[in-house]
């Protein structure tokens, strides 16, 4: 198994699932230029590492992120614009870029303080459970700027209009259960229940064929900006490019799995995985 050692970021890799927890919890997991730069380094290295099927965003501490440091970020990298510049494209690489297309299923587990720019990586994430506990903020404007990167936009895209607006205008924190009314996350649990309540959902996502998943991901992300016509050709190109390149021939595995030996209700259950060369052997028994 590969080893991940950096400064401001712990990664655990238990069953299939990554843990990469920002690490600065003296300062609730403000995130300072290296903590970009090893949280960069961290999720490109995970999703190619075949040891890992699902990755988990979050903080030590009991901190999601309180943001970007503003000392840090800001005020020592004032009078270094290359240094700045270097560290504006790892903040926003790994927390959209690289999250919001990222091959494998990412969810973010918020506990404690998740503020301001900490909303990026927590809307590119794919899923996101909170404790019930948990304490939103889009602060900015009380301190006179804007939810600046893509946040505003990650917000406004997320949420309904009315939402983002009262939220953003007023600077209001809010909680778990908040944020999952206004469909800001998936769900949200008691805090003594949110890592059972991630690795739940992880399992879950992990019996589905790898590479269906990943592309009905992209897919429903990818159809929000396009119109109907483009839309028609997009899906239909993915599904065929499914056919042509998933290992677990998800599409024929399943169709006979489903008519054929009726092993399982797809309403309900995914079909079995790793069964493509099992199943071509001489059947001594059928299920029934």
């Amino acid at each position: 198994m590969a080893e991940y050692k950096y400064e401001f970021v712990n990664v655990r890799i238990h069953d299939g699932i990554a843990w990469a927890m920002l690490n600065r919890p003296d300062k609730r997991n403000a995130m300072s230029p290296q903590l970009h730069y090893d949280m960069d380094d961290a999720l490109a290295r995970l999703e190619v590492d075949e040891d890992v099927r699902v990755v988990v965003v979050s903080g030590e501490g009991g901190n999601f992120s309180a943001g970007q440091d503003l000392k840090k970020f800001f005020r020592e990298l004032e009078r270094n614009p290359g240094e700045r510049k270097k560290a504006a494209q790892a903040a926003n690489r790994w927390r959209w870029e690289r999250l919001y297309g990222y091959d494998k299923p990412t969810i973010a587990m918020v506990h404690g303080f998740c503020v301001g720019g900490a909303f990026m990586q927590l809307l590119a994430c794919d899923f996101a459970i909170a404790a019930e506990d948990a304490t939103f903020s889009l602060s900015e404007v009380n301190w006179g700027i804007l939810p600046g990167a893509l946040v505003s936009k990650a917000v406004a895209d997320a949420v309904l209009p009315r939402h983002a607006l009262y939220y953003a205008c007023l600077g209001e924190a809010f909680d778990g259960r908040e944020a999952a009314r206004i469909g800001m996350i998936n769900y949200a649990v008691p805090a003594d229940k949110l890592e059972a309540a991630v690795t739940e959902l992880a399992e879950k996502l992990m019996k589905k064929s790898p590479a269906v998943l990943r592309a009905t991901k992209q897919c429903v992300r990818h159809v929000r900006t396009m119109d109907v016509p483009q839309a028609y050709e997009y899906l239909a190109a993915k599904g065929q490019a499914i056919k042509t390149a998933d290992k677990e021939d998800s599409y024929n595995t399943g169709m006979r799995q489903f008519l054929e030996e009726k092993s399982y209700k797809p309403t309900y259950e995914p079909f079995r995985l790793g069964t493509m060369l099992t199943d071509q052997r001489p059947k001594t028994a059928k299920k029934k």
